[in-house]
């Protein structure tokens, strides 16, 4: 079966695989008390629909899909379960990190405030036999500040290397995936190298956590809870930390929606309790977001940042208008009667295709392009503000914006834990150390021009 709308003969992407078409999830669940066997009833298997995702050009592997289709509610209670075994030698210690955008999602569904609802998914999760509960924020606060970083230097050197600019974000996985296998070496020099939220805090858990409590990062089994399915193909990237060892920072992703089912088919009796962070016995007191609609907000962040550093000007407020649609939105700075800098928001198939056609003729106009997979950003992944008939559930995607825009929001130059980070973790922001933690680099098979010619 080919993706959802798919037209093209030769696509060989499943929209789930074979062994999933009627697969239950069989595992033995905590909620049944000890060893006492059960089943949680068909939760959401790993599903990546084109509607979904960028990733639509036979360009996940046989081996890549197996592999995605392990990142479900099943391997997560391997994992449980294993825990409640005699043999300690198979032990794990059990981290989960909650991605921001998934958090107006519980909120709307619990009908609580984020912060209770944190607080309430935070106590589900350690009732399961969950030790540690993270937010990713602090993982977007590096990436943003180091993508801020990296703008400035393409800005400046952009006379010399043409391929600098326009700066493409690469937080998405499911559009880096098709910039990587579908666009080619055209387009991915324009990627910035600046890791993605999920991608540094796997580093985060899996290496300065680990050595904090010191363990083993193979020891750490550590799951993502996100809003889309395209963190399950990111989650296969394996990183390099130091020494050049690899490292699996992500071991499972479960969605918004899957992780939902699980708390409804469970008759656990819960205790609220407050986010772990990564420094010990400190506990989160509150919840922050970075500066964006629906998203991480790089445009924000960035387009301030090179107001100030390239130009010396202080932007309060980025205000974006939209263009051709409200998924393409583009904000301007000033300066003598002259744009300096042009800035883009591109979220969603059509518009991604556009922005890369004028890109490829020499003819953006951009500094900086934001890029997103899902139409109306993070919130609207299909892990989660997906109605039954796999429509985008408006009603609910309406709610989520509404919670989303009430979170306070904290820049991260403010944020004292990175800072620490940076003097502690990266050795004084040693830049060999943070480029081998915080960055990384995207191989491509240089396809042909023809592929943007695909027509879904």
């Amino acid at each position: 079966m080919k993706c959802e709308h798919c037209t093209r003969k030769e696509c060989s992407k499943k929209t789930k695989t074979e062994d999933q078409e009627d697969a239950s999830v069989d595992v033995t669940s905590p909620a049944r008390g000890k060893e006492e066997k059960g089943e949680f009833h068909k939760l959401a298997d790993a599903k990546i629909f084109l509607s979904d995702c960028l990733a639509c050009d036979s360009c996940v592997t046989a081996e890549e899909g197996a592999r995605v289709s392990q990142q479900n509610a099943k391997d997560f209670f391997r994992v449980l379960n294993l825990n409640k075994k005699c043999d300690t030698s198979k032990h794990k210690v059990l981290a989960v990190s909650v991605c921001p955008q998934s958090l107006p999602y519980f909120a709307a569904k619990f009908n609580l405030s984020v912060t209770d609802a944190s607080r309430r998914l935070c106590g589900f999760l350690k009732s399961l036999g969950v030790h540690y509960v993270f937010d990713t924020a602090i993982a977007a606060d590096f990436s943003i500040l180091e993508s801020q970083k990296e703008f400035v230097r393409r800005y400046q050197q952009h006379s010399e290397d043409e391929r600098a600019l326009p700066m493409l974000t690469s937080a998405c996985p499911g559009w880096v995936r098709y910039a990587e296998r579908v666009l080619g070496s055209p387009i991915t020099p324009h990627l910035c190298t600046a890791k993605s939220p999920q991608q540094i805090m796997g580093l985060l858990v899996k290496d300065y956590f680990a050595r904090q409590q010191n363990l083993s990062p193979d020891k750490i089994f550590h799951v993502i809870v996100g809003p889309c399915y395209d963190k399950k193909l990111e989650a296969l990237r394996e990183d390099v930390h130091a020494a050049s060892h690899t490292l699996q920072g992500v071991d499972c992703v479960l969605t918004s929606g899957e992780l939902l089912q699980i708390m409804e088919q469970s008759d656990l009796s819960v205790k609220e309790a407050a986010v772990d962070t990564l420094f010990g016995d400190l506990k989160e007191a509150a919840v922050w977001r970075p500066d964006g609609a629906s998203s991480d907000g790089y445009l924000a962040h960035v387009f301030r940042h090179a107001a100030k550093e390239l130009f010396g000007e202080d932007v309060e407020n980025v205000t974006c208008r939209a263009l051709r649609n409200k998924d393409f939105q583009e904000v301007t700075l000033e300066k003598d009667g002259e744009v300096v800098l042009r800035f883009a928001a591109a979220y969603g198939f059509w518009n991604i295709q556009n922005t890369i056609r004028k890109l490829r003729r020499g003819e953006s106009p951009y500094h900086f392009v934001e890029v997103l997979a899902c139409p109306g950003g993070c919130l609207c992944g299909r892990g989660q503000a997906q109605a039954e008939d796999g429509r985008v559930d408006k009603a609910l995607l309406r709610q989520m914006e509404g919670i989303y825009a009430e979170i306070p929001v904290r820049p991260p130059e403010t944020s004292e834990h990175v800072q620490m980070l940076y003097r502690e973790w990266l050795h004084g922001a040693n830049p060999h150390r943070v480029q081998e933690a915080l960055h990384t680099s995207f191989p491509s098979p240089g396809l042909a021009a023809s592929s943007l010619d695909i027509k879904w």
